[in-house]
């Protein structure tokens, strides 16, 4: 990383998304992949800015979106610890869409995968520091006096010998035109004031007085709403359509067919909606008709028989251990299609001005592919499209595709004027990107002394790197992220395989929060607990052991077994399970606490959560987002299912895709570790995977039943 030197125009550099701004400006400069692999180091390119305004006001520019995760807050207060700045002064401000913003996790502008705060984590407190120290030479050489008498104060510049004093606005000018320090020294984790702190969310007053835009509120000159029917059959596409109707509902302006679909085209969503229902369609339903959740797990099942699949990880010999052990045991797993059911549908505003440029106004995960879908549909370049991100209503991946944006493109360019595209809820709930369903077969063996020699695990589903980059980007037919929470297996075992089969199918996948390890923490902790039920121990005691070595792992497993009292006795028809999984870096144990009503339904009262994610930076918001996971995992795990039938979902809103209720919500305590010697990881995800497995254990505990499938329903207890 380096800061922006005197070779930068200041003209150029304001142009980048501060035009206008006044006072000092700080960026630095963050090359993603593909720029470290071209060796493209110029100094203009900055993914992320600090603005110090005449004003005392702070600006930090976010290049990240904000979905609810946090990110508008947590990014700013790295800035914040190291500027020495008032926060009640800070303000923050979604960045455009530039290459200066790539991440280089992702090679592009985006945010996934809990990296967010990780990746901002060294070059923000940098910046911080780097502007510090230009306001500190400004008061200096404006006091006539040497830099090291002076030093940063909740916004000011104090001369410690005369106690003179200086805001941040009345530097802020002449600090902008001092050459910024090429090297800063960063704070000690002992010396923060910020970091680690429950600070206010700064997003919290502009969504409660209704001022925060999300992409639905979005109103434009001239603007025109439109829906889009698509094919119900996955692959199918539009033979032939009368528009005659449509056209005749009050309201209604066009009907315009795209590459997706049949938009139409109103002065409102309701008229629109009203529109698309008169629309007379004659459908070609394609290869994949007949397609079925039957059909789906029957070519799991008929792979795994047949084929050895990608060997994803191998140490020692399994299949040997495995005839040779004293105990065996085998399970088979399943999990279904999930669908994101972000409480705000996907919609995306686009005003495309073909051959010239273009503007989407838009709740997106990756503002590169956004800007590159508009830039290609406008027939420009992708810097001549303006992405203005807005507020997103949940994301958890659905919003790293760009479906709906193309849609909203076309139709602006059919229509010549800013369109606003408006999915419904069935039409979110039957047009997703799914969690894949997998299907995993195991088998364990034991020795004489319950002590595990052998783990294999063999994994069948599709795969999301083929959805996303396409079929050339699966090399040997492998995706990593499908066996994560599988191959990634942390305990102390000799000999272990695991092995994965791609089988392709026609409904696409997606991220979806967690990844691969929302499945397959499920079906590795709940096999976990097979073992332990063979070797004749706890659960808990049985992964300690296994875990002796693995100190984060270990750290979460004994903290939440500890603050749930494990091993105590607990109320009167209750139960316990626990689990332990580590995604994106971030160490994760639960334990729930379940009881069953007479016709088996499952009730959780409470949910004890230990996190290890290196340094925490907001407190507060981490508890928010082991909430949030917990609840979303528990919708996966009790609630709601994607089912295919005739090649189309047969879900259709939340009445049929149910999540968990208020009543129905756990009482949850958070316990979060300080390692502080360790850059913190995310938190957006981590909290889904072990809440299914931590219920399902729970479940065995009160029944001696195994669940082997998701969602539990209480006729697998008949």
């Amino acid at each position: 990383m380096s800061t922006i030197t005197s070779g930068i125009d200041r003209r150029k550099f304001l142009k980048t998304g501060l035009a206008g701004a006044t006072g000092l400006i700080v960026g630095f400069y963050l090359p993603g992949r593909r720029q470290i692999l071209a060796a493209e180091v110029a100094p203009a390119d900055m993914n992320a800015f600090i603005q110090v305004s005449s004003e005392n006001t702070v600006t930090i520019i976010v290049s990240k979106s904000e979905m609810g995760q946090g990110v508008a807050t947590a990014i700013p207060m790295l800035a914040a610890e190291e500027l020495e700045c008032d926060w009640r002064k800070i303000r923050f401000q979604f960045a455009p869409a530039a290459r200066v913003y790539f991440d280089p996790a992702f090679g592009m502008q985006g945010t996934g995968g809990s990296t967010s705060v990780h990746s901002s984590w060294e070059p923000l407190r940098k910046a911080g520091a780097t502007a510090r120290e230009m306001l500190i030479a400004a008061a200096a050489q404006k006091w006539g006096v040497d830099a090291s008498e002076c030093r940063a104060e909740n916004g000011e510049i104090v001369h410690m010998g005369t106690k003179r004093r200086a805001t941040y606005g009345s530097l802020a000018e002449a600090a902008g035109k001092l050459q910024p320090p090429t090297d800063v020294k960063l704070k000690d984790p002992a010396e923060f004031k910020v970091i680690g702190k429950p600070m206010k969310r700064l997003d919290t007053p502009e969504k409660t007085n209704g001022r925060a835009k999300f992409g639905i509120d979005q109103r434009r000159p001239g603007m025109y709403h439109a829906v889009v029917l698509r094919c119900p059959v996955f692959g199918g596409k539009v033979a032939s359509f009368d528009a005659t109707k449509a056209k005749q509902v009050r309201g209604v302006k066009d009907v315009v067919q795209i590459s997706d679909g049949i938009a139409v085209v109103a002065d409102n969503t309701w008229s629109a909606m009203q529109g698309r229902k008169a629309l007379d369609v004659q459908w070609d339903f394609g290869p994949d008709a007949d397609f079925s959740t039957e059909t789906m797990y029957a070519d799991f099942g008929r792979s795994l028989d047949r084929e050895q699949g990608y060997s994803a990880k191998k140490v020692g010999d399994a299949a040997s251990a495995l005839n040779g052990a004293a105990i065996k045991v085998e399970a088979e797993y399943r999990a279904p299609y999930e669908a994101h059911a972000t409480m705000e549908p996907m919609n995306c505003t686009a005003d495309i001005r073909e051959g010239e440029s273009a503007d989407l106004w838009v709740p997106t995960q990756f503002q590169t592919p956004s800007q590159n879908t508009a830039a290609k549909i406008a027939g420009v370049s992708p810097d001549k499209v303006n992405v203005h991100t807005t507020f997103l209503g949940g994301g958890f991946g659905r919003r790293g595709w760009s479906d709906f944006v193309i849609e909203a493109c076309e139709t602006s360019k059919a229509m010549k004027a800013p369109v606003q595209v408006t999915w419904s809820r069935e039409d979110d709930m039957q047009h997703d990107y799914y969690r894949p369903a997998s299907l995993v077969r195991f088998s364990a063996g034991l020795d004489s002394d319950g002590k595990p020699v052998a783990f294999n695990a063999h994994i069948a589903c599709d795969s999301i790197m083929r959805w996303f980059y396409g079929p050339a980007a699966v090399k040997n037919g492998f995706d990593d992220s499908s066996v994560e929470g599988i191959a990634d297996i942390p305990y102390d075992i000799p000999n272990i395989a695991v092995n994965y089969n791609l089988v392709a199918g026609p409904v696409p996948q997606g991220f979806w929060r967690s990844v691969g390890a929302s499945q397959n923490g499920y079906f590795r902790e709940c096999f976990i607990d097979e073992v332990a039920a063979a070797a004749k121990k706890d659960p808990y005691e049985f992964r300690r052991d296994l875990l002796k070595g693995n100190d984060r792992n270990l750290g979460v497993l004994n903290l939440v077994a500890e603050k749930a009292g494990w091993g105590k006795p607990v109320p009167a028809g209750r139960y316990r399970g626990i689990a332990v999984v580590e995604a994106f870096n971030t160490y994760v144990a639960e334990v729930a606490e379940i009881s069953l009503d007479k016709d088996r339904n499952v009730k959780v009262h409470r949910v004890w959560v230990a996190v290890d994610l290196g340094q925490p930076v907001n407190p507060s918001i981490i508890e928010q987002q082991v909430r949030g996971g917990v609840v979303y995992g528990l919708s996966q795990t009790l609630k709601g299912e994607i089912t295919i039938d005739k090649g189309r979902v047969v879900q259709g809103n939340f009445d049929t895709f149910e999540v968990l209720r208020m009543n129905e919500m756990p009482h949850v305590e958070v316990y979060i570790t300080n390692s502080h010697s360790v850059p913190p990881t995310g938190m957006g995800e981590p909290a889904v995977p072990p809440i299914a497995p931590a219920v399902v254990n729970a479940i065995f505990a009160a029944t001696g039943k195994r669940i082997r499938k998701i969602p539990y329903r209480p006729d697998d207890l008949a």
